[in-house]
């Protein structure tokens, strides 16, 4: 099968693989298409199998990602998904290869990408990594790594801005709840807990992340959904409506 990459020609009619559009994701899917041709001035590539699944990667350049690192000679993996049937046939591996082409093209050192010390959701699969020659260059609370591959083994290593590692604060209460554009889900389940939020007598806030600034200084090393309960770092899986709900019954 042959990799498509998306281009702001062709990004309308072509599916970004993380979700098939529906009805209830139709406004996330929008909202992340927007997001992907406003990166695209920046370097940012997707690339994905010609196939109706989830099979694709998304990097950048690393001044450019919209985490808080320093990795400012490194190409950086925000997103790698081989998902369903097509797990074990070297898709992901070739389109790692792709990446790795175009790092080594533009004159990158190598490439970075974060992973969760044992396998996470929304995570990349740190196994898969390093047996595709990464290492693990840094690490940050509570079970975040960042990998690389080197093309040049004098280059300095890429490390988590010390923001990433602070968290909001003890002073802070409550639920707090950032997210940006990029995860297609992020701004449509945060539409649904709305409900929940306005109802609750406990403190939930949403916070979305609306520039790559605001990701670059943020308190946690993942900015696409993230959340924090009494300013502590908590989770980055997606909350549904009964994962708030428990949540807050947790809390109260």
């Amino acid at each position: 099968m042959d990799i498509i990459s998306l281009t702001k020609d062709n990004i309308g009619k072509e599916h970004i693989c993380c979700t098939l559009s529906s009805k209830a994701t139709e406004i996330g899917v929008a909202a992340k298409k927007e997001w992907l041709c406003n990166r695209i001035n920046e370097g940012l590539r997707f690339k994905k199998l010609d196939a109706r699944g989830k099979v694709f990667i998304e990097y950048i350049p690393a001044k450019n990602a919209w985490v808080p690192i320093d990795a400012n000679d490194y190409m950086f993996i925000n997103c790698f998904w081989v998902a369903g049937s097509y797990k074990g046939k070297g898709y992901g591996k070739r389109l790692l290869v792709e990446c790795e082409a175009d790092a080594k093209a533009e004159g990158y050192k190598g490439v970075t990408i974060i992973a969760g010390k044992k396998k996470k959701p929304f995570l990349s699969d740190k196994a898969f990594m390093v047996k595709q020659g990464y290492e693990v260059c840094d690490s940050c609370p509570p079970y975040f790594e960042l990998l690389i591959k080197r093309f040049d083994n004098k280059a300095i290593s890429p490390r988590f801005k010390d923001c990433a590692k602070q968290g909001m604060g003890e002073s802070i209460k409550g639920i707090d709840i950032f997210y940006t554009a990029q995860c297609p889900y992020s701004i449509p389940y945060a539409k649904l807990l709305t409900p929940v939020i306005l109802s609750s007598d406990y403190s939930v806030h949403l916070h979305q992340i609306t520039t790559k600034e605001m990701a670059q200084e943020h308190l946690a090393p993942i900015t696409s959904y993230c959340v924090f309960v009494d300013g502590v770092y908590y989770t980055n899986e997606i909350f549904t409506l009964k994962k708030l709900e428990r949540l807050i019954d947790k809390q109260t």
